[in-house]
C-alpha cells in the first residue's frame, strides 16, 4: 500500500458538532439518546440506549447516520469512539462530539475504524494529561494526524478490519447468550423463587423458609475503597483496575494500565477471584464486575469500592446480582440527578439480596460456573483478536504489510 499524504481527522470532515443537552428517559419519548456510557463497550447495544425528547429542527441537527463517528470528550473515557454502522433513529449527547466524514474526501468506514482503534485513543489521552477530570475539545479530538492512502487501499483496510470485527462480534453475541442464561437462572431461582425444592418450601413475605434477606454489607468480610495512584503504561507494578476498565461488558486486561505500589501495601489492595468492584462516582456509578479466574495480579483504583465476600457466600450468585441492571438502577436511584453523582461504600453495600442455604448456593454455583468459564474463554479470544487488529492497523497504514 502506498502511504498517502498526512491529513487530520478534522480536515476530512464535512461537519464537526458537539452533542445535544437533554435528560435521558427509559420511556420511548423520542429518538435514542447516545451517551458516553453507551460507546465504551466493545459493541454498541442500541437496545440498552435510552431515549430523549427533542423537537424536529434540533433532531435533524443532532441525528446520527451510518458512517458518523462519535467520540467521548470528557472523563476517564475521553477518546473512546464508535463508528455508526447501522441506520438507527438516534441523536447524540452533549459529552460526545460527532465527526461526519466527507465521503468525497475519504472512506468513512476506514476513518471510523482508525478512530475506534487504540492508536487514536492513545493519541487523545496523551493530549489531556493526568487531570482528575480530563477534557478534550473538538479541535483536540480532530487534530489526530495520519497518512491517508488511496481510496482502494482505504476500502481494503476497512474490509480487513471488518473481518476481525465480525469475529469479535460473533464471540460477543455468544458471551451475551451465556451471560443471559446465567442471569435468567438467577431470576428463576432468586426472584421468581422457582429454585430446586420450591414446591415443598414454605414462603412467607417473599422469603422461603431457611433463606434470609441480607444487605451486601452483611455478606462481606470487608468493604474497601481503592488505591490512589497514577496509572502507567509501563510495567511498574500490578495492573491498576479503574472505572473505565469495568464499564465494558467484560474487562479487557490487555488495556488495563499499571501502577507503582509499595510491597507492604499490595496485600491490602490486591484483587482475588470472587472480589466484586463497583464504580462509586460519575455517570457510571453502580457499574460492577466480579473477578473470575483468569486475571493478572491487580489492584483497584480509588474511585472503585471492593466487596470481599465471606467464604461461606457464593460470589457467583452475588456477582450476577451486582452486575445486573436491577442493582445499577438501585444505586443510580439513590444518587439523584447530580452532574457528578457519587455513592459511598455504605450506599453501594446497602442493597438487599435473598440468600439461600449453602446447599442451594452450591447447586447454583455448579449450574452457572461452566457458563462463566466458557464466557472467559471467549473473552480471551476477543482480547487476542483485538490485540492482533491493533497491531495490524499501524502496519497496514505504514505500508509495511500490503493490503
Amino acid at each position: 500500500m502506498r502511504v498517502g499524504t498526512l491529513t487530520t481527522l478534522a480536515d476530512l470532515c464535512e461537519s464537526v458538532r458537539y452533542g445535544y443537552t437533554a435528560s435521558a428517559s427509559l420511556e420511548p419519548c423520542g429518538p435514542r439518546f447516545l451517551r458516553i456510557t453507551d460507546i465504551v463497550p466493545d459493541s454498541l447495544d442500541w437496545e440498552s440506549v435510552p431515549y430523549c425528547e427533542i423537537d424536529d429542527p434540533e433532531r435533524e441537527r443532532f441525528a446520527l447516520a451510518v458512517g458518523d463517528i462519535v467520540v467521548a470528550r470528557t472523563g476517564a473515557t475521553v477518546g473512546y469512539a464508535k463508528l455508526i454502522r447501522e441506520t438507527t433513529d438516534a441523536v447524540f449527547a452533549s459529552y460526545l462530539v460527532r465527526f461526519r466524514v466527507n465521503p468525497a474526501a475519504a472512506d468513512p468506514a476506514f476513518v471510523g475504524r482508525l478512530v475506534e482503534s487504540h492508536v487514536y485513543k492513545s493519541f487523545i489521552q496523551s493530549r489531556v494529561g493526568g487531570a482528575a477530570q480530563p477534557n478534550a475539545s473538538a479541535p483536540v479530538l480532530g487534530s489526530f494526524e495520519f497518512p491517508l492512502p488511496s481510496r482502494h487501499a482505504q476500502a481494503r483496510v476497512a474490509e480487513i478490519l471488518s473481518a476481525y470485527d465480525d469475529l469479535i462480534e460473533n464471540n460477543r453475541r455468544r458471551m451475551a447468550l451465556l451471560e443471559d442464561a446465567a442471569r435468567q437462572l438467577y431470576r428463576e431461582w432468586f426472584v421468581r423463587l422457582r429454585f430446586p425444592g420450591h414446591e415443598h418450601t414454605r414462603i412467607t413475605d417473599g422469603v422461603p423458609k431457611g433463606w434470609e434477606r441480607q444487605t451486601l454489607a452483611e455478606l462481606c468480610e470487608s468493604v474497601d475503597y481503592g488505591y490512589t495512584a497514577s496509572a502507567e503504561t509501563d510495567v511498574v507494578g500490578p495492573k491498576f483496575l479503574r472505572i473505565t476498565d469495568i464499564v465494558p461488558d467484560v474487562i479487557d486486561w490487555t488495556s488495563v494500565p499499571y501502577c507503582p505500589i509499595e510491597e507492604g501495601r499490595l496485600a491490602k489492595f490486591r484483587l482475588v477471584e470472587g472480589d466484586i468492584v463497583i464504580a462509586r462516582t460519575g455517570a457510571t456509578v453502580g457499574y460492577a464486575k466480579r473477578l473470575h479466574k483468569r486475571h493478572p495480579e491487580a489492584v483497584f483504583a480509588s474511585y472503585l469500592v471492593r466487596l470481599r465476600l465471606k467464604p461461606e457466600i457464593d460470589s457467583l450468585m452475588v456477582g450476577i446480582f451486582v452486575e445486573s441492571g436491577d442493582y445499577k438502577n438501585y444505586v443510580q436511584s439513590r444518587v439523584g440527578g447530580a452532574a457528578q453523582p457519587n455513592a459511598n461504600a455504605k450506599v453501594l453495600s446497602a442493597a438487599e439480596i435473598l440468600v439461600p442455604p449453602p446447599s442451594i448456593q452450591r447447586v447454583f454455583h455448579e449450574s452457572v460456573a461452566p457458563m462463566i468459564d466458557q464466557r472467559e474463554v471467549l473473552q480471551l479470544q476477543n482480547q487476542q483478536l483485538r490485540a492482533a487488529r491493533d497491531l495490524l492497523l499501524p502496519r497496514l497504514m505504514s505500508g509495511e504489510i500490503a493490503v
